[in-house]
């Protein structure tokens, strides 16, 4: 299947108040993710090379050492192996990811 559409499918809760729907090819993952208001995505970190898009709220993201507010259209580009962590706004967000390789947890 070549084409998708984000309200087809099904939702996956990655944890409380983060919920992702993903679409993955052989070396690469997509996943618009849907984050409640005032949620939090502590600090982590995976081998995996992440870049991304906020499409809608404000989150406080910090990589490594740096921290900024992130905004719709900000855009983000996060090492393998970097430590990470978002913070949601007053309102609901979601942000677009972009993994390779694959997280094969992210499947289903």
């Amino acid at each position: 299947m070549y084409f998708y559409h984000p309200d087809d499918r099904e939702v996956k809760e990655l944890l409380a108040g983060i919920y992702a729907r993903t679409f993955w090819g052989e070396r690469l993952m997509l996943a618009v993710v849907e984050l409640d208001a005032g949620s939090i995505l502590p600090t982590h970190n995976h081998p995996h090379e992440q870049g991304g898009i906020v499409l809608e709220g404000t989150l406080e993201f910090s990589i490594d050492e740096e921290t900024r507010r992130l905004v719709p259209g900000d855009i983000y580009i996060i090492p393998g192996g970097v430590k990470h962590k978002v913070i949601v706004g007053e309102n609901p967000a979601k942000v677009l990811d972009i993994f390779s390789p694959v997280r094969e947890e992210y499947k289903y």
